[in-house]
């Protein structure tokens, strides 16, 4: 754990954090951002398989949010993944990535963690491979979403990470 991590706390959101998490996203520029209502419920019906970073002040810098499959209830799909820009390049994505896979799969028994990247992603792309490489996980890539499937516009093909099994 670096000095940086140190001074973080990762916890669940809370519905109260909804609003950071969607100015976080929106900041990103590199994240699909949806309405700032989804954030909020995603705040308040899955809280549990998601994680918020928190500064000393216990405002949110980070987030990563998930849900179990419900065809495959042993897998976290990984939805988003941010981290403010005043705090990036401090290990802080991988640092929420690895809590949350800890935490959830031991409440919930995950054995394995899918995502989706677009080509060109770079900074997900080594995100979700160093992760898989921590864990001593297999990674497979698919695609999921060929670009013609999305109704609003140009959109790049969505590219799903299979990671799995994981030794937690």
């Amino acid at each position: 754990m670096t000095a940086a991590q140190a001074d973080l706390q990762i916890d669940r959101p809370a519905v109260a954090d909804g609003a950071a998490l969607w100015r976080i996203a929106r900041d990103s520029k590199a994240l699909d951002l949806n309405s700032s209502y989804s954030y909020l419920l995603w705040c308040r019906d899955f809280a549990g398989t998601s994680a918020v970073a928190r500064d000393e002040r216990g405002e949110p810098v980070g987030f990563v949010t998930g849900y179990v499959r419900p065809e495959r209830p042993h897998t976290l799909l990984v939805w988003q993944v941010a981290v403010d820009d005043a705090h990036r390049g401090r290990g802080i994505a991988a640092a929420l990535l690895d809590g949350l896979v800890a935490r959830v799969g031991r409440e919930y028994g995950i054995t394995s963690v899918e995502t989706t990247i677009t080509p060109g992603n770079t900074a997900s792309e080594r995100l979700f491979v160093s992760f898989a490489e921590r864990h001593g996980a297999a990674l497979e890539r698919e695609v999921l979403f060929p670009a013609s499937v999305f109704p609003d516009g140009p959109h790049d093909p969505e590219v799903l990470y299979r990671i799995g099994p994981l030794s937690l």
